[in-house]
């Protein structure tokens, strides 16, 4: 483990070190809160990172992730059909209190509360992608079938 990463990037590394996983967490200099900011700082495709979504549904209040291509948004209908409930964008507070993250940082793993996790199918055009781990300024890759191992994620037409 890296002592010198932050708090919430150790976590996700941590959570990487319990599924057997050999990711490892950068923490870059400048922020990737965007996926248009990741992906220059990253060097990659905005279509190659996968950001994290956090979504509230209504009336039973559960949390959602929708991990989406950084090039797509979500459609809200077709997320809340497969969700069998109406679903609307959670603020920051929902975020942090089910995530244990602040936006901008979300991983798509080692949240405080398991959710339902639904997987933008474009991000299988991709050998590597790349998400936040727990901060702004922190990222790792993966594989399209990593995301859907770590995260138990459905992949489903999503993108509005």
């Amino acid at each position: 483990m890296n002592p010198d990463l932050r708090e919430s990037a150790r976590r996700v590394q941590q959570a990487f070190s319990d599924l057997g996983l050999d990711s490892k967490v950068l923490e870059l200099p400048q922020k990737t809160r965007t996926a248009v900011e990741a992906a220059a700082v990253i060097g990659c495709g905005v279509g190659q990172i996968a950001k994290s979504l956090v979504f509230r549904t209504n009336p039973s209040g559960r949390a959602l992730l929708a991990v989406m291509s950084g090039v797509n948004r979500v459609s809200e209908s077709r997320l809340g059909s497969f969700a069998r409930e109406a679903v609307e964008k959670a603020d920051a507070d929902f975020v942090r209190s089910k995530t244990g993250f602040v936006i901008g940082g979300v991983p798509p793993l080692a949240h405080v509360e398991k959710m339902t996790v639904f997987l933008d199918e474009d991000l299988q055009q991709h050998e590597v992608i790349w998400a936040a781990a727990g901060t702004p300024f922190a990222v790792f890759s993966l594989t399209p079938k990593q995301l859907a191992t770590i995260t138990n994620g459905a992949w489903a037409p999503i993108k509005d």
